[in-house]
């Protein structure tokens, strides 16, 4: 490590110890964990939330920008017109890189002949009449800082040749293990930016996952893999983590749908901020592949303890609340778009639209950044032994700035928290159901400049823009969605840019925000000009899979 000095200018720079003097933090307890876990009332357990067909059909064939959803496999491997191994078949000369696969970016690791029997024994309950439900044979992929069995994490890495702290998983970790279950097929794990330390996706030494909306701006951070999987059209769901929006940036960047949970909502990770959640083509998958993955752990008494997520009744109320001031900091594309998605929900879905206010945003904002780094430094000593050789020179640099925040400031932090969710508290009595409404990130994507893939990419000034608006659901634990309301044009390359909506809920409301998240689908498909697009390099898989021989396979 080296350039202390420097680091501690740009720890500075960054505003991290700008809440030290905030004197009404004083009267607020510490809180190093915002875990708030929704209770069932009479303590017994409340039933699983059903998967079936009916509740998530088939959007219509003629429908702009289509992209394949899990019912739309299930139905053709139902008729037998199409099977799980002629998809995986078709698949994987895509993400092979003995192949020269078109679409490997997007990917760490396939173990092709584990893929392949999964696929087998898919294939065989069709056969039978006997598929294990609607994600049976569905192919997905999962971001390689998530265990897998068979699969390696590297957190975006290359490790060196003699390198012991990189070792396959021997077990999947519980989220993936309900999805593997329900018989989805893991085809690989997805790439990530290295060490999830941007929001860029930009990884120069294992190489930059692609977005196929245009290839000269990034995917997003640090889901990267995933969002460029999905936008190419490879897999209908993906599964991500996100400590400061890395499963929303990335669906916002690559015109897709991201879940972040509330904490600790799938899994309890060793993290105050982050959680794993998925990633989807379509709003219905979202939540498919959201009521799968959490299944309670008996083994995990925090996550085992939550209740269901339950939908909203119909005849409930339904509010949006903005903070001006906040969504007012957008660049004026996106400003726009979200304001017209606002006026849509109110006049054709009836929801109250009220004003506002948070306090400490931008002193939130540093606090959340600091945080993140710290815990980041945290991980990495204990994966890597304080070895950092093998680490790409930003975040060298980063893990350099990470060391500078104090015992004395995470406490300062914590405080901050405190004070935020008890603000978020008196908002969501006071508004029964409220959803706080803004832009997903504030610009419609992140330029790729020349020499970015040889050297990497760090500005810190346009991450801590970009991470303008997630960054409260993950300080506070509370869970937020991002969908796809309009598109840009790019001042570079070719493909118009996506633009995402974001929706933040009190704890515990998952499947309020999986609602809102189908409503702003439909006004995405029905009232934006032009509807959803879909990238000029989309892959047609079910095309594919129809050329792959079904009796020899």
């Amino acid at each position: 490590m080296t350039l202390p000095f420097l680091a501690k200018v740009a720890w500075t720079n960054a505003n991290f110890g700008g809440i030290q003097n905030i004197q009404s933090l004083e009267q607020y307890n510490y809180n190093l964990h915002p875990v708030v876990t929704p209770l069932i009332a009479d303590g017994t357990e409340a039933p699983r939330l059903p998967i079936t067909p009916e509740l998530f059909p088939r959007q219509p064939e003629e429908l702009a920008g289509r992209f394949y959803s899990s019912a739309d496999y299930h139905v053709l491997y139902k008729s037998g017109k199409l099977t799980p191994l002629q998809v995986v078949k078709a698949l994987i000369p895509l993400i092979s890189r003995d192949q020269g696969g078109k679409y490997v970016s997007a990917w760490s690791e396939t173990r092709v002949e584990s893929v392949l029997a999964a696929a087998k024994a898919s294939t065989e309950r069709y056969h039978q009449g006997k598929p294990l439900g609607l994600l049976d044979g569905i192919p997905m992929g999962v971001k390689e800082d998530t265990a897998v069995e068979g699969y390696t994490c590297y957190y975006g890495q290359r490790p060196e040749p003699s390198d012991a702290a990189f070792e396959p998983a021997t077990k999947s970790l519980w989220p993936i293990a309900q999805m593997e279950a329900t018989g989805a097929i893991v085809i690989g794990t997805l790439a990530m930016h290295e060490l999830g330390s941007d929001v860029t996706g930009c990884n120069p030494r294992r190489g930059s996952p692609k977005n196929w909306y245009n290839t000269s701006y990034y995917t997003g951070g640090s889901s990267s893999g995933a969002g460029s999987a999905l936008s190419a059209g490879l897999i209908p769901i993906a599964i991500g983590t996100d400590a400061g929006g890395s499963i929303r940036i990335p669906s916002t960047f690559c015109g897709m749908y991201g879940l972040k949970p509330t904490l600790h909502r799938t899994y309890t990770m060793k993290s105050s901020i982050c959680v794993i959640g998925p990633l989807a083509a379509t709003a219905a998958d979202l939540a498919i592949a959201y009521r799968s993955m959490t299944a309670p752990n008996p083994d995990d008494a925090i996550q085992s303890a939550f209740a269901p997520s339950v939908p909203p009744s119909p005849s409930a109320k339904k509010t949006l609340g903005i903070c001006r001031e906040w969504v007012s900091r957008a660049s004026p594309v996106v400003r726009k778009s979200t304001e017209q998605a606002i006026t849509y929900f109110a006049e054709k879905l009836n929801y109250d639209v009220v004003d506002i206010q948070i306090p400490y945003l931008q002193e939130g904002q540093w606090a959340h950044g600091a945080w993140a780094l710290a815990e980041a430094l945290d991980h990495l000593k204990n994966r890597l032994k304080g070895q950092y050789s093998s680490l790409n020179h930003c975040n060298k640099m980063l893990v350099e700035i990470s060391s500078c925040t104090t015992a004395a400031d995470m406490f300062k932090y914590s405080q901050l928290r405190a004070l935020l969710m008890e603000h978020l508290a008196f908002l969501f009595k006071k508004y029964p159901g409220l959803l706080i409404v803004t832009p997903t990130v504030p610009e419609a994507g992140w330029k790729v400049h020349p020499g970015d893939e040889a050297y990497g990419v760090v500005d810190s000034n346009l991450t801590l823009r970009m991470m303008m608006y997630v960054w409260l659901a993950n300080s506070t634990g509370c869970p937020a969605v991002s969908a796809p309301v309009g598109y840009d044009e790019p001042e570079q390359g070719e493909g118009k840019l996506p633009i995402g909506i974001m929706a933040m809920g009190e704890w515990g409301a998952e499947e309020q925000l999986l609602s809102w998240a189908a409503e702003a689908e439909g006004y995405l498909n029905d009232a934006v000009e032009g509807g959803r697009l879909r990238p000029k390099e989309w892959a047609d898989i079910v095309g594919l899979a129809n050329e792959v021989d079904a009796e020899s396979s």
